[in-house]
């Protein structure tokens, strides 16, 4: 029956387009360095796969299903094959069509093949079919044909013994990257409307260029980093910068054009730092900028600074040298102004959006295309630059209304206020990320209340600052504006004995840092964790149990015969707070987290150091990893092909994925998915 399926998928892939497709692009590595006779070199056989779609790997679990990637090699008596060809960069993928796990890449994909080497001047002839497929069934089945002929041999070795080569074999999953010490000779693969593996098309000795991707592919690519943008917008680290935006260019003649420049700045420094962290840094580089204590030091002083500026307590300035040899050309001090001003809002954002930029910048960084992560980061930052160049465009109204003088002062100190609160977000994460437990969730929530009752009295003038006009009563705006502070105020009161003020858990720190809880004292439940906890070490939230080690949670589930409900989240993500407080506690839900799987919390911001005899180098990024969260980030990349935070799995003991991994989500919505791989676990 699936080979059926399978025919008709590929019959349905003919019909749709009527033409050949290809949507993978070969290249073949092979060693730079000069070799001897007997030596064993590495061959590397590279796809460059087009967006929304996935290559299968040379083996898998499904026996009767999708087509996996062969490769024929050309026997002769100058070269022996050494050992099967190893997978890399692939990892499981449940596929209901084929009622199992497959073996996919997306983005690029590498097989590594050993080779001996027998003789001067190796012919290495080789044939690859393959099949990639999108998500929605639709599925191509392509052939690439190799003649490698560049290795060089040491000429005093030309004499040495050949032996009998043998047939090369596919699998077994080994994880390596492309060597800096190889030629690359790209091949660009043809297309066949056979389902057989046997059709190939002749073997070639030039180099040629591998072919863009198709326009619709990119234009997917360019619209999910769109939306990226457009989510990240709603991150709590982008709010601090509207009214640093918004002060700033009330002072700014010109408002429409510069607002305009603000834009494009933006956009450009955007791609930049994208560009940057893609091909220099990685996924890890965005995960050092929210988590390291350094950056967030520096994120909180700033805030800090901003906000005794907008108090008035001083005026931030350029120095006085740099401003006079600016001044000589009319405009471009406040072009630089314009430009750093951008520069802030792209650092700072970054903090909080590099889970969904770092998911797009793996994405386009695979590969070896440039323009990929340049357009794609142009795409992620148009949503930042409409937003706010209207703000940067606010000012020129605001002037322009009348009546405008003394309360844009009173504007200035609220948001003034609104930064110092907005800072502590920055100095929780270092305090979290470390485990210092020094600012707890009680004394944030304090130090909140404080800030926002003293905003409360201030727009009702009951607190006047020095350059402030006398208010000589309470219009209506000022009186609904005091109103809401107030409000907020006594909404975030009972989270002082341990509310869990759901609406705020993306933004205080974790129940778990609580010391405090009233129904305890009094002999209720609550629903985090009621005991005095030690917080040298993580905790699960609403009294379950389970492990931070992905080692030890599927041992284990294999000992109780449960699945692993696999949470990748972090002390800083504020959507997994939101998680762990809106959807964990709901019924349905914790009953099934609590009965039916066995919990594994990883967490990839953890700054604890490995043991060093457990610290490695990522086959990744050839980085080493020396704390549990590298070691975490680096087992969500390399096997689940994500970085972003949170991200749910359902594995079984053995560690093979039983359905399609989610994120945030509904209660519905998570509710089906854990259902859903409990029931693949129990077949």
């Amino acid at each position: 029956m699936k080979s059926v399926i399978s025919a008709l998928l590929i019959l349905l892939t003919l019909t749709t387009f009527g033409q050949v497709q290809n949507h993978a692009k070969w290249n073949v590595e092979s060693p730079k360095k000069e070799v001897k006779v007997g030596d064993v070199v590495e061959i590397k056989f590279i796809a460059a796969i087009d967006p929304t779609w996935h290559l299968y790997s040379t083996e898998f679990e499904v026996k009767d299903g999708p087509n996996p990637t062969e490769f024929k090699f050309k026997p002769n008596d100058t070269y022996q094959l050494v050992g099967k060809i190893k997978p890399v960069g692939f990892h499981n993928f449940y596929e209901e069509v084929w009622g199992g796990n497959t073996s996919v890449a997306e983005g690029t994909g590498s097989f590594v093949q050993k080779v001996k080497i027998l003789k001067a001047n190796p012919q290495i002839e080789v044939a690859v079919d393959y099949q990639t497929c999108q998500n929605d069934g639709l599925c191509t089945m392509g052939s690439a044909d190799f003649k490698i002929t560049d290795i060089k041999v040491a000429a005093d070795a030309a004499a040495a013994t050949t032996t009998q080569p043998v047939a090369g074999q596919p699998i077994e999953q080994v994880t390596a990257t492309p060597t800096k010490d190889s030629n690359t000779v790209a091949a660009t693969p043809t297309t066949a409307p056979e389902t057989t593996s046997g059709a190939v098309a002749e073997s070639s000795e030039t180099t040629t260029t591998p072919e863009p991707a198709e326009e619709e592919s990119l234009w997917s690519f360019l619209l999910a980093c769109f939306l990226g943008g457009l989510a990240s917008i709603f991150m709590p680290c982008i709010y601090p910068i509207m009214p640093m935006t918004v002060s700033y260019f009330t002072k700014q003649e010109h408002g429409t054009g510069k607002a305009l420049l603000y834009g494009l700045s933006i956009v450009s420094i955007f791609t930049l730092l994208g560009f940057l962290v893609s091909r220099i840094g990685g996924a890890q580089a965005a995960n050092f900028i929210s988590t390291h204590w350094a950056p967030n030091a520096i994120f909180f002083v700033v805030f800090i600074l901003f906000g005794l500026s907008f108090l008035g307590l001083f005026e931030i300035v350029l120095p006085s040298s740099f401003v006079n040899n600016v001044d000589k050309q009319a405009d471009k001090g406040g072009l630089i102004g314009i430009f750093f001003m951008a520069l802030t809002l792209v650092v700072v954002s970054f903090s909080c959006t590099a889970p969904i930029a770092g998911s797009l910048l793996i994405l386009a960084s695979k590969g070896n295309e440039v323009m990929r992560p340049v357009l794609g980061m142009i795409a992620f930052s148009m949503p930042f630059a409409v937003v706010f160049t209207g703000l940067a465009m606010f000012p020129k109204f605001l002037k322009s209304l009348p009546k405008s003088g003394g309360w844009l002062n009173e504007f200035k100190v609220v948001f003034g206020l609104l930064e110092f609160a907005l800072a502590l977000k920055f100095l929780s994460n270092i305090d979290l990320a470390y485990r210092w437990n020094v600012l707890d969730r009680e004394i944030f929530l304090a130090i909140w209340i404080v800030l926002f009752t003293i905003i409360g009295f201030y727009v009702l003038g009951k607190l006047r600052m020095d350059k402030d006009s006398p208010v000589k009563g309470v219009t209506i705006p000022r009186l609904l504006i005091s109103s809401s502070t107030f409000a907020f105020v006594v909404y975030m009161l009972p989270g002082m004995f341990g509310a869990p003020l759901r609406a705020l858990s993306g933004w205080l720190p974790p129940e778990q840092t609580q010391d405090f809880f009233l129904t305890n004292a009094v002999g209720g439940t609550s629903t985090g964790n009621t005991a005095k906890l030690d917080r040298s070490k993580p905790h699960l939230p609403h009294g379950l149990e389970g492990f931070f080690d992905y080692e030890q949670a599927l041992a284990q589930a294999k000992a109780a015969g449960k699945p692993v409900f696999v949470d990748f989240t972090g002390f800083n993500c504020a959507n997994c707070r939101k998680m762990e407080a809106n959807v964990w506690p709901q019924p349905e839900v914790l009953d099934r987290l609590k009965k039916e799987f066995v919990i594994a919390s990883l967490y990839v911001d953890d700054k604890t150091e490995l043991p060093k005899e457990q610290q490695f180098v990522s086959t990744y990024d050839k980085r080493e990893k020396t704390t549990i969260g590298d070691k975490n980030a680096d087992l969500q990349i390399t096997k689940f092909n994500n970085n972003a935070q949170p991200f749910y799995c359902v594995i079984s003991p053995e560690g093979e994925l039983l359905t399609k991994p989610i994120g945030y989500a509904s209660t519905e919505e998570f509710v089906q998915f854990l259902d859903s791989g409990l029931s693949k676990f129990k077949r």
